[in-house]
């Protein structure tokens, strides 16, 4: 049992004005495993205070001085890996091989930013003008809880390559994580107030960070409700501001497409991270002549995709993080069999070899509408829907036909073929014949999928300013 009763501001672990305790859960057991004590609107204060303090001599660092600092904090991440996997099998639920590939991917993070930042010029020619990135200044970093590690560390390196100093609000849900990832980072031994991290609600802690007047920049990863509250707060002192928001992406299966390799791509794609993924392809659009072929074949290779117990190499869905997840995924299951969609696979309840623990059933509808709620709300559950079109055009209308437009993925044979049809989704991100992850390529939504862009030089721009000096040479 763990009781967490510090944050950190201004280079120390501190106790939290903040009185409230939070119970923390395993996912797969619904036990206890710990408490964490959160932080409030005056402990967001103190740890704004520290950063706009440790802002002016930071901003004025080197690009050496700061890719130095990025690689002891990778070095020292890296190093707690092992620590930071058992916690996200702990605390997360996320099955062994993808807890692991997360526990990696936090000090990877570091070293991407560490890479862009070796080869960016921070100043420019513009005709006669010289133009010079200057950083924001203090940024406030909004984390979520189905990748902790990762969306703290990918923000604040992106930060601190740009020059500024951050306070990030993680997800009380992850402070586990978040305990490990924070000590790892003060042992890197950056200058105090250049990070802080305060656990608390995003009603409090994350509201004082938003409204906040010495907050230049947000950089917010969540739900899109949130996402609009925040852009709403920013815009009172005209905030810069990065969201990444929800998703209802579309997996578009191409008529010529070879079903065995298609078909495991569309279920990976579709349950990656148990389902809670704002990038999951949770609309799978195939050809209408071809259905009941793609619906046996998902029948068959179900089966080789379990929920279960995280720590059981052949799981491949966790559960989900929360007894409120799991109750909205139920909810949205009965939503899609009361509205005559037809199940093929899973539905309600937990699975037959799950007696507790907040598990769901892989559940895969067919006779799917774009316009049944199920096709248009994020479920962040392992609940997918066949959509089927007559032909190209229709595939196209119906994978842009949503709010959303965070990622997309389109199967063929024909990769020429496919890559015209990629041109024509609106999303962020379109992925060909692949579920892989590009670092250095911009991410990001568009519609009500986000503003801005993370990632590679995009990314670290989105830190900056641009500024113009005229009658210099």
């Amino acid at each position: 049992m763990e009781h967490i009763d510090k944050i950190y501001i201004d280079g120390a672990f501190v106790t939290p004005h903040g009185e409230e305790w939070f119970e923390l859960f395993n996912p797969a057991t619904e036990a206890v495993i710990g408490k964490v004590r959160l932080a409030d609107a005056e402990d967001a204060r103190r740890a704004i205070a520290a950063a706009r303090r440790a802002f002016a001599s930071f901003s004025l660092t080197s690009k050496e001085e700061r890719i130095a600092l990025l690689e002891r904090m990778h070095d020292a991440v890296a190093a707690r890996e092992d620590e930071l996997f058992e916690a996200i099998v702990d605390e997360y639920g996320a099955p062994t091989s993808r807890a692991r590939w997360m526990a990696k991917y936090a000090a990877g993070t570091i070293a991407e930013a560490a890479k862009v930042l070796r080869a960016y010029d921070f100043t420019r020619r513009a005709g006669t003008a010289e133009v010079v990135m200057q950083a924001l200044g203090v940024a406030g970093l909004i984390t979520p809880w189905n990748s902790n590690g990762g969306f703290i560390c990918g923000k604040l390196a992106a930060a601190i390559a740009a020059g500024c100093t951050a306070v990030i609000k993680p997800s009380e849900m992850s402070a586990i994580q978040t305990r490990i990832v924070t000590e790892a980072l003060h042992e890197a031994g950056l200058p105090a107030g250049v990070f802080n991290i305060v656990t608390g609600r995003g009603e409090t802690v994350g509201a004082e960070i938003s409204a906040h007047p010495d907050v230049a920049k947000i950089s917010f990863t969540g739900s899109t409700a949130v996402g609009k509250t925040i852009l709403r707060t920013g815009a009172e002192t005209l905030k810069r501001v990065t969201l990444e928001l929800g998703g209802k992406s579309p997996m578009l299966i191409l008529d010529d497409a070879d079903f065995a390799e298609a078909v495991p791509l569309a279920l990976q794609a579709g349950f990656m991270n148990s389902g809670q993924a704002c990038i999951a392809g949770t609309r799978i659009l195939v050809p209408q002549s071809r259905v009941a072929e793609f619906e046996d074949r998902v029948r068959d290779e179900i089966v080789r995709m379990p929920a279960g117990d995280p720590r059981d190499p052949l799981t491949q869905i966790g559960p989900m993080v929360s007894r409120k997840q799991w109750e909205r995924v139920q909810r949205y299951i009965r939503i899609g069999i009361d509205e005559g969609a037809r199940l093929i696979a899973g539905g309600e309840g937990r699975p037959d070899n799950a007696q507790r623990g907040w598990f769901v059933k892989p559940t895969v509808f067919s006779d799917v509408r774009n316009d049944m709620t199920i096709a248009r709300e994020e479920i962040f559950g392992p609940v997918l829907s066949i959509i089927a079109y007559r032909d190209t055009e229709e595939a196209l209308a119906i994978a842009n036909d949503t709010s959303y437009g965070l990622q997309a993925y389109v199967v063929s044979a024909d990769a020429a073929r496919a890559r015209s049809v990629a041109a024509r989704i609106d999303a962020g991100r379109v992925l060909v014949n692949t579920l892989a992850h590009e670092p250095a390529a911009p991410f990001g939504g568009f519609k009500q999928s986000g503003i801005g862009r993370e990632h590679g030089t995009f990314g670290l721009e989105a830190f900056m300013e641009p500024k113009s000096l005229l009658g210099v040479n």
